[in-house]
């Protein structure tokens, strides 16, 4: 495989079927006002249970496809989504729902985006908590947004993430090889998950993010569980340092080639 990777484009997981479209229209011309609107439209399940959300809705939390969050946000609100949600009435979901639906809504404008699977430095002092974020092109660069924390105090500009503020997976794992970072302060909060193997785990997550296949957070293939279990070796971290210098480069001809590779490429079972 080689070539480009239009990221003003849908991908498998980013495409909007027609049914949907009239409740996009509309949709603001400038990035950063079109990620404002997500942060209206996805609730996560720490604040929906504070809410007392009924259960039932916690499934919102396991969909892949962008179009299945639309679909639930509409089967909630009809109204287009450039209307205001109360929480109640916002899809449960990850940071991960914040970023791809972002980033489907971006493409959806023709605007070049990706989403990126990472670790942010900005919610626990001297730590990388998994998330995910959102990139579009402008002026020649990607800029970094995080659509879930706009408006909020959490950083300066989260509609333009300074550097070091969010690691993809991939930067992470670079950090980590060369003694930047101490592995085991990056991982998830409220679990046991922390050191390389997660690190291993988002470097792959982004890599498929590149390629416009844009998993679960909890989403696993390839050798992904045997890393999980610590049963991998100097190969598959040779791999992941592999991973890693190919998403650095922003070489989309490379970043293809590399995902179509065995243990890397995102089984078609998990896809629409």
């Amino acid at each position: 495989m080689t070539g480009t990777i239009d990221y003003a484009t849908a991908g498998p997981l980013t495409t909007v079927d027609p049914i949907h479209e009239p409740a996009l229209a509309n949709l603001p011309s400038e990035p950063v006002e079109i990620c404002r609107l997500v942060h209206g439209l996805v609730i996560q399940p720490r604040d929906a249970t504070g809410l007392g959300i009924a259960a039932e809705r916690f499934g919102e939390n396991q969909l892949r496809p962008v179009d299945g969050m639309i679909g639930a946000l509409l089967a909630l609100d009809p109204a287009p989504l450039t209307v205001p949600r109360g929480p109640n009435r916002r899809v449960i979901g990850t940071c991960r729902h914040f970023a791809v639906l972002s980033c489907a809504l971006l493409r959806h404008r023709g605007i070049a985006a990706r989403a990126r699977c990472g670790f942010a430095t900005y919610f626990q002092p001297e730590h990388g908590v998994d998330h995910w974020i959102t990139e579009y092109r402008h002026d020649g660069r990607w800029v970094r947004i995080d659509s879930e924390i706009l408006g909020l105090s959490v950083v300066a500009t989260p509609e333009n993430l300074a550097a070091g503020e969010f690691l993809t997976g991939g930067e992470a794992w670079a950090a980590f090889r060369t003694g930047q970072i101490d592995a085991a302060r990056f991982g998830v909060p409220g679990t046991d998950n922390w050191g390389p193997a997660e690190i291993r785990g988002n470097a792959i997550r982004d890599l498929a993010a590149l390629n416009r296949v844009e998993m679960l957070p909890w989403d696993e293939w390839g050798r992904m569980e045997a890393s999980y279990q610590g049963r991998t070796g100097p190969d598959y971290d040779d791999l992941i340092d592999t991973v890693a210098a190919t998403c650095a480069t922003d070489d989309a001809g490379a970043v293809g080639n590399l995902y179509a590779s065995a243990d890397l490429a995102v089984p078609t079972t998990f896809l629409p």
